[in-house]
């Protein structure tokens, strides 16, 4: 069996190996994240689109997150779980902020917690993690304030953005995360901020020199199609195989080839004896 992933296997990876990580909402999808061996394993938000059918993240609570978290958490024995603090769970007060992560620890038995943002929740942070709660940070394309970065848009595009975004990520790495997700921003400012901190990156839609890389699971092996980001790549297009499979069931029970004899229970012939008595 492989050993669980710990928060200082992903520090030590830094220049060192690439990580691995993807979102998983579930215990099934879950197991198949951990038996592959990633790094960790990310309850996301984004679950409010890939399984709830919602419009954007900030339609989810704690409440769901953990109902969520629960069940990856009982099906990651090697994965690192890390519990994505929704929209409202954090801004609000350093103690709000600490009561919501303690949560996703306690009831949830996730190992870290994400939140989005830099410099303007560095006191979150810090409360958090004084509370023993590890910490991965979240910049550029941050979902829950989309709105104020001008929508699902690439990120530091300018130098004085560029320059705020590694500011961010260096005030983060001193607050104690200990790893930086980077979410749409070039490829070449990823790479400037990756090697301005000591803390693992992790890309998405972030180019190829960050220390680690994420995707949504949903989108990798193509089960949502509603919107699908450039810097996505589809191994595999499951939605179009449980179709066919989805398609085929309704065939042969349409037409009374399911079930067959394979597939169904013989009574006793001595119960049948006396049944026609």
């Amino acid at each position: 069996m492989q050993e669980s992933i710990t928060i200082p296997d992903i520090v030590q990876a830094k220049n060192q190996r690439k990580l691995t990580m993807l979102t998983a909402y579930d215990y099934p999808t879950a197991l198949l994240v951990d038996k592959c061996g990633l790094d960790m394993a990310l309850v996301g938000d984004s679950l409010a689109m890939a399984v709830l059918g919602l419009d954007d993240t900030m339609s989810v609570d704690m409440d769901i997150m953990i109902h969520h978290a629960k069940a990856v958490s009982r099906a990651c024995k090697h994965s690192l779980v890390i519990g994505d603090m929704p929209f409202l769970s954090y801004q609000l007060s350093t103690e709000q902020a600490i009561h919501n992560a303690g949560r996703f620890l306690k009831e949830a038995g996730v190992d870290a917690v994400k939140l989005e943002g830099g410099e303007a929740i560095l006191p979150q942070v810090q409360g958090i993690i004084r509370a023993g709660i590890p910490v991965q940070g979240h910049l550029g394309l941050t979902p829950q304030s989309a709105g104020q970065v001008g929508g699902f848009k690439v990120q530091a595009k300018t130098a004085q953005a560029a320059k705020k975004l590694i500011q961010d990520a260096q005030a983060l790495e001193q607050a104690g995360c200990f790893s930086l997700v980077l979410e749409a921003i070039p490829a070449e400012i990823a790479a400037k901020v990756s090697s301005e901190i000591s803390i693992p990156t992790v890309g998405i839609g972030a180019g190829a020199d960050c220390d680690g890389q994420v995707l949504v699971f949903h989108d990798l092996v193509g089960l949502f199609e509603k919107f699908v980001p450039k810097f996505v790549k589809q191994y595999d297009n499951l939605s179009e195989s449980i179709q066919n499979a989805l398609l085929k069931y309704k065939q042969e029970v349409e037409q009374g080839d399911f079930p067959d004899k394979k597939h169904s229970f013989a009574a006793d012939k001595n119960i049948l004896q006396d049944l026609d008595k």
